[in-house]
């Protein structure tokens, strides 16, 4: 399984890398980032890692070079992954009007089956599947201890991946998820364009349905911005909300007053994530 470096360095102790391989899955080139932490030299390390979902237009190194969190996984001793949000590269097709919420960095973490999205939007068994095979063939990784988080479109895929996989991730959260993408712009033209017109298809992407229809998580942990822009139109966070209350799911979400749909609002809170994380990964 051949991994190419792009870059490292050092950073709190750890090393911050950035790697790139061809993927089964999409038939591209696929870049990432891992953060290992100082304790990632010892001797038969095995760490817990946890995986980081970007959104809309975003690759590995939104999170990587804004996120802030490698002093705190440094200290928490987990490695932390970053993917990107879609397959890149000569050939893939993109939106045809150059819309940024479709196409390429919009892969929204389905398997495609329209064309032509087909051939290279697999992004569900890249994340679930492959690029695990990557990590544990190349990191000091413990997959038996995962935690799995992401933003806006990577948070909707946080919530999504982990209902419909129990037992893989043993902790789950999210920043400013998209919940119901079935009932908003975003992922109606998504899940329209990559999955077809069926609209009962598009429930097994949709974690508002996804619990309505039966899945479940131990518990959850969301922090949404009360002045993100995103929050009425989009984001639809009381969705979510009734669902795991009526489901019995316990859920903490945390409205912060004041943030937006930012960077800022996500380095600010993914600290408090990553020791959540680490309480229930027994980092």
């Amino acid at each position: 399984m051949s991994l190419e470096t792009v870059s490292t360095a050092k950073s709190f102790g750890g090393y911050q890398g950035v790697y790139r391989h061809a993927s089964r899955e999409t038939r591209t080139a696929m870049t990432f980032s891992v953060f290992l932490p100082p304790q990632a030299a010892a001797p038969g390390a095995r760490l817990p890692v946890v995986w980081y979902l970007s959104g809309l237009t975003c690759t590995h190194a939104n999170v990587t070079e804004k996120g802030q969190f490698q002093r705190a996984c440094a200290e928490l001793g987990m490695i932390f992954v970053a993917p990107d949000t879609s397959p890149r590269g000569e050939g893939v097709p993109d939106d045809p009007d150059g819309a940024y919420d479709f196409g390429l960095g919009a892969g929204f973490y389905v398997d495609a089956t329209e064309a032509p999205w087909a051939a290279n939007y697999r992004m569900e068994r890249y994340i679930v599947s492959e690029l695990p095979e990557v990590i544990a063939a190349n990191f000091p990784a413990d997959l038996g201890r995962q935690g799995l988080t992401g933003h806006s479109m990577g948070g909707h895929g946080a919530l999504t991946l982990a209902l419909k996989n129990p037992g893989r991730w043993k902790s789950v959260s999210a920043f400013a998820p998209i919940a119901s993408p079935m009932r908003c712009p975003w992922g109606e033209k998504a899940l329209g364009g990559y999955l077809g017109p069926d609209r009962a298809a598009w429930r097994r992407h949709d974690a508002t349905a996804l619990i309505e229809d039966g899945a479940r998580v131990a518990e959850l942990l969301i922090d949404q911005g009360e002045a993100d822009s995103f929050l009425a139109g989009q984001l639809k966070p009381e969705l979510l909300e009734a669902a795991c209350r009526d489901a019995g799911i316990p859920l903490t979400l945390r409205r912060q007053p004041g943030y937006d749909h930012s960077y800022y609002f996500i380095a600010s809170f993914l600290e408090d994530h990553l020791r959540w994380h680490a309480e229930r990964l027994g980092a």
